[in-house]
């Protein structure tokens, strides 16, 4: 059964887009799945109702995701920034104001901003906030947010919907995999969505970079306090030499969570020497999202992540350690 207050803000939701148009869109930087498809399905919902908006984010979509677009062009702000500002903006999938990056600098000097979420980190920097954070993905509220609205949405923002449930649920295995979702899975798969083929195209197929940097990074697998945390690393010049893009990333930090007794598993990505971005997963005994928010990031119980100054070997020293006096 909803509760009261998230009734509310759904009712708070509906009413902001009505009211406005002329929207910006945009998720956190380096999108995932449920990134988006929150995205698109805003998009698709926006269509829908006729508004004008401009999808955006700091930097590229992933281009494994491009299928949910449709006939509607997502700009990469540092490659083609809006020459305007937009008052009325929404926000999809965004823990916090800074996970928007530079894309802020498009916002009027007077702007709205709706903020829609699922992080239970989130601290709530809306003008208006849907943020549910017992839902899977960002798309479970949309999906709310849709049926509280009226919306008859198309077969394109039901697939939008499915795919950001698919990946943020790890393919319906992951603890958040509730019975709400797979009721709406199976809403949607009767609908005509194609779950198999997403499940393919999402979570099975690896591009060539891909299992390159899996086989340079499997040889930096660490352990530390009795096994209970493992990592791997990445360094700039593997990422550049195995010619991988960041979305190539996206899984390998499960080769370290999986690993039999282990805790917490990590990834860390040295995006540019001094600069590192850490991964973090959990088996259920830390909650890696305190962790993350003592570098200055945040996330999922089970899922977080953040970025630490320093040489990827330095960053490692500090987030392990850290790990471990979570686990005791």
């Amino acid at each position: 059964m909803m509760n009261a207050e998230y009734a509310v803000q759904l009712r708070a939701a509906a009413e902001f887009i009505r009211k406005h148009d002329d929207f910006l869109v945009v998720s956190h930087v380096q999108p995932d799945g449920d990134a988006a498809g929150s995205t698109f399905g805003v998009a698709w919902m926006l269509h829908t109702l006729g508004k004008q908006f401009t999808l955006i984010n700091e930097g590229s979509m992933p281009s494994k995701y491009l299928y949910m677009a449709g006939p509607h062009p997502i700009l990469n702000f540092e490659k083609t920034p809006p020459e305007r500002k937009f008052a009325a903006v929404i926000a999809v999938d965004c823990a916090d104001f800074d996970r928007i990056g530079k894309v802020s600098g498009c916002f009027a000097h007077e702007f709205e901003l709706l903020n829609v979420d699922h992080h239970a980190t989130n601290d709530l920097f809306g003008a208006v906030n849907l943020v549910r954070a017992d839902a899977a993905a960002t798309v479970e509220v949309l999906y709310d947010l849709a049926e509280e609205m009226g919306l008859a949405c198309s077969d394109a923002w039901n697939v939008c919907i499915y795919s950001g449930l698919l990946t943020d649920t790890g393919g319906f295995r992951y603890s958040n995999t509730s019975p709400k979702v797979m009721s709406i899975a199976a809403d949607l798969l009767s609908r005509g969505v194609q779950g198999h083929e997403l499940a393919e195209k999402l979570l099975e197929t690896m591009t060539f970079p891909q299992v390159t940097l899996l086989k340079s990074s499997l040889n930096t697998l660490c352990f530390a306090h009795d096994k209970r945390v493992a990592w791997l690393s990445v360094s700039s010049d593997q990422l550049r030499a195995s010619g991988a893009a960041s979305e190539d990333m996206d899984g390998l930090v499960n080769y370290a969570r999986n690993v039999e007794g282990v805790q917490v598993g990590m990834l860390f990505k040295e995006k540019t020497p001094g600069v590192v971005k850490v991964s973090l997963r959990s088996g259920g005994e830390a909650n890696v999202a305190e962790i993350a928010q003592r570098f200055g990031g945040g996330g999922h119980i089970r899922a977080a992540g953040c970025t630490v100054e320093g040489t990827l070997q330095e960053a490692i020293d500090r987030v392990v350690r850290e790990v471990g006096s979570a686990l005791g």
